[in-house]
């Protein structure tokens, strides 16, 4: 299983968040760079685990997306997410 470590200093905005995610998880040019298009690829992703660093530091859309990658999770047993020490 690839692992993958998403730093979320660098998803400030909706604009980086989804930049930024486009590009470390390698999603396809055609990607709608909303939270809807990004559940849709992280339900078809191939078994990947996602560790996240710096949760505390995102603002209402950035746990927005956070939920996003749960509830894929919950759909996609390919899917391992990481939050190491968040307690929300």
């Amino acid at each position: 299983m690839r692992t993958i470590r998403l730093d979320c200093r660098q998803m400030e905005d909706r604009e980086r968040l989804h930049d930024y995610l486009a590009q470390t998880l390698e999603f396809p040019s055609w990607y709608g760079r909303n939270l809807d298009a990004l559940y849709d690829l992280l339900c078809d992703q191939l078994p990947v685990c996602l560790i996240f660093d710096h949760t505390e530091v995102l603002e209402t859309y950035g746990q927005a997306a956070l939920e996003i990658f749960r509830d894929a999770a919950k759909q996609n047993p390919g899917l391992e997410l990481d939050f190491g020490s968040e307690t929300s």
